[in-house]
């Protein structure tokens, strides 16, 4: 596999040797085969030197992915994992650490959602682990270890192919095929991120029985390829409790017309099931369709696709929350956000209230937000500081937690599932940046307008080699 296509900047650590599935064998208990894993109900990686117990796949710290063994590290470059050892136990007594964040990819036998546990920890140190999935998903913040302790985390990954089971596919984007090429294949990519990141073991099981989430809506929401844009939507998995699967079919570019005909549409309501939701934000795109013709506008095909989305979702037995898109970083001659989606949102708000749909205001938690930073200020909530439309890391966490809040206020069933961590938020009182503390991920790409911006006072930087930020 090429990781110049999910890491333009990055090569494969360069001291990773290639193994064949045989030279990657333990010494003990028969380590099992790729087929075996892909075969079995879980499937079990035991990390560091040590041989692995029967039935778990052994994983040591020099072994690269490729497709013919079906899993391994993923770089970036510089890093360098390393075993330990002097645990206690047959799986957690060894394992694999850094001191920068690393990938580890795997296979999984179909699209669907998987529950991925794994052990933290190692027996001199203390750790402090996060672990990103797929596009920077965030999953575990911040877990923390002494020397000696184990900690055990689980969460859900969602997986997608383009296939659809009436023999057509989701016609993607270049950029799809390329830097987000891993949120459409058949494997979960997991970084682990912090200061101290230590593994021993992970396992992966089907879940079926759990509902799932879906996002659709375009580049506000979307899984953004690499930092600094960060989206609302790659922050939601964190206020969920770990039992329900978050999926982002959101993409860059889209209106709801264009997700229909790009058959992201039929793809969702190929996968959704009864009890599932649907969380849709339109409207950046949908805007710039009125210059096609009388027939297009916020009352006309925006309001009819909306009608049209709600009718069939309903039809698989799901159900939809309807969000209003956030606000630009516009402001007017006297000091407040200028309203640039025009009757955008209204339509929005009618269509929810016409079909009793739960309605998200973003448009107006966003706008308060905004006003309450002011016009310099809350320049620090996009992209570089100088993207109008895009976020910064930031400003997608506030984001977030506005859509979290808008969940609970809907008292919809999804309201029920949020993490008992999510304590509120109030858009009026925005987070003080530096209570922000998630880490940066080191997969670096678009976004968002040239270099320059200041993010606590330092300048961020497109080299590799000097973090964002830092």
């Amino acid at each position: 596999m090429n990781l110049k296509r999910f890491f333009p900047a990055f090569a494969l650590l360069a001291a990773f040797a290639v193994f064949t599935a045989s030279g990657c064998r333990s010494t003990e208990g028969g380590n099992a085969s790729v087929a075996d894993a892909a075969s079995a109900p879980t499937i079990k990686y035991d990390f560091g030197s040590g041989p692995a117990p029967a039935g778990w796949t052994k994983v040591t710290p020099d072994l690269a992915y490729n497709d013919a063994r079906g899993f391994g590290f993923e770089g970036p470059a510089g890093t360098t994992v390393t075993a330990f050892t002097g645990g206690s136990g047959a799986v957690t007594g060894d394992g694999v650490k850094s001191d920068k964040p690393f990938f580890f990819t795997f296979k999984v036998p179909s699209e669907g959602n998987w529950r991925v546990t794994v052990t933290l920890g190692e027996p001199s140190a203390p750790s402090l682990t996060t672990i990103n999935a797929e596009i920077r998903r965030l999953m575990v913040l911040h877990a923390a270890t002494r020397a000696g302790e184990t900690k055990t985390v689980s969460f859900l990954v969602n997986t997608r192919t383009a296939k659809i089971p009436d023999g057509t596919t989701v016609r993607l984007k270049p950029r799809e095929t390329q830097g987000e090429a891993i949120a459409w294949d058949d494997k979960i990519q997991l970084e682990f991120n912090d200061t101290h990141p230590a593994i021993s073991s992970l396992t992966v099981a089907r879940a079926d029985d759990v509902p799932t989430v879906y996002l659709i809506g375009d580049s506000t929401m979307t899984d953004q390829p690499g930092m600094p844009t960060t989206s609302w939507g790659q922050f939601l998995p964190i206020f969920f409790k770990n039992t329900v699967a978050i999926a982002n079919h959101g993409e860059s570019g889209e209106a709801y017309s264009a997700f229909r005909g790009e058959r992201r549409l039929p793809k969702l309501l190929s996968v959704i099931k009864p009890g599932d939701w649907v969380i849709s934000q339109f409207g950046h795109n949908d805007e710039k369709e009125r210059e096609r013709g009388p027939e297009y506008g916020a009352c006309k095909n925006y309001a009819t696709e909306m009608r049209n989305y709600t009718k069939e979702i309903r039809a698989k037995g799901a159900h939809l929350i309807l969000v209003t898109p956030m606000a630009r970083h516009e402001f007017t001659a006297d000091g407040k956000v200028k309203n640039t989606h025009d009757d955008y949102p209204d339509a929005v708000r009618a269509v929810a209230k016409e079909l009793d749909v739960p309605l998200i205001d973003l448009t107006a938690m966003s706008t308060t937000m905004m006003n309450v930073l002011g016009d310099k200020g809350s320049w620090k909530l996009f992209s570089r500081g100088q993207d109008a439309t895009h976020h910064d890391p930031y400003g997608a966490w506030e984001l977030a937690k506005c859509i979290a809040q808008g969940i609970r206020d809907t008292k919809a069933e999804p309201a029920q599932w949020l993490s008992a961590d999510f304590k509120g938020f109030d858009p009026a009182k925005p987070d003080p940046i530096a209570s922000f503390t998630v880490p940066e991920s080191p997969r670096r790409g678009g976004g968002g307008g040239p270099a320059g911006a200041q993010r606590n006072g330092k300048a961020p930087t497109d080299d590799p080699s000097k973090p964002y930020g830092q």
